[in-house]
């Protein structure tokens, strides 16, 4: 059993708390605030992303020491060493996409031209009723 009673266990669950708070948000923001939210998370170097990365690998060293000294088992900590290389790599590949997120995120003012119909991505697979 957790003791809440700790300031790092209070911390982890005050972060969690925001987090929900901050899905809540960009579920409701208009696009350039949801881009720009998008952009922020995803940042690799400064985002949410690459921090949760980072706490992740640090589990994954803590379960490693406990589990060579009987602690904890040791698909535990290959278990964390899966996810923090999952994430990592995750993090790269959305990496590539975070200018594009960008440019989503800065308002730009109308323009008097026409803009032309949205051509389909081979990516995308529309259903017929």
């Amino acid at each position: 059993m957790t003791d809440s009673n700790l300031p790092s266990v209070q911390l982890a669950e005050a972060i969690a708390g925001q987090l929900g708070q901050l899905r809540r948000l960009l579920a409701l923001a208009p696009p350039h605030e949801a881009a720009q939210i998008l952009a922020d998370v995803l940042d690799y170097d400064t985002g949410i992303l690459g921090e949760i990365t980072q706490l992740v690998e640090t589990g994954s060293r803590f379960a490693k020491v406990h589990s060579e000294h009987g602690v904890l088992p040791p698909e535990v900590w290959l278990a964390l060493g899966r996810a923090a290389n999952e994430l990592d790599s995750v993090g790269g590949d959305l990496a590539e996409h975070t200018g594009t997120i960008k440019q989503v995120a800065k308002p730009t003012a109308p323009s008097s031209r026409p803009t032309a119909a949205p051509v389909a991505s081979a990516m995308v697979i529309r259903r017929r009723r």
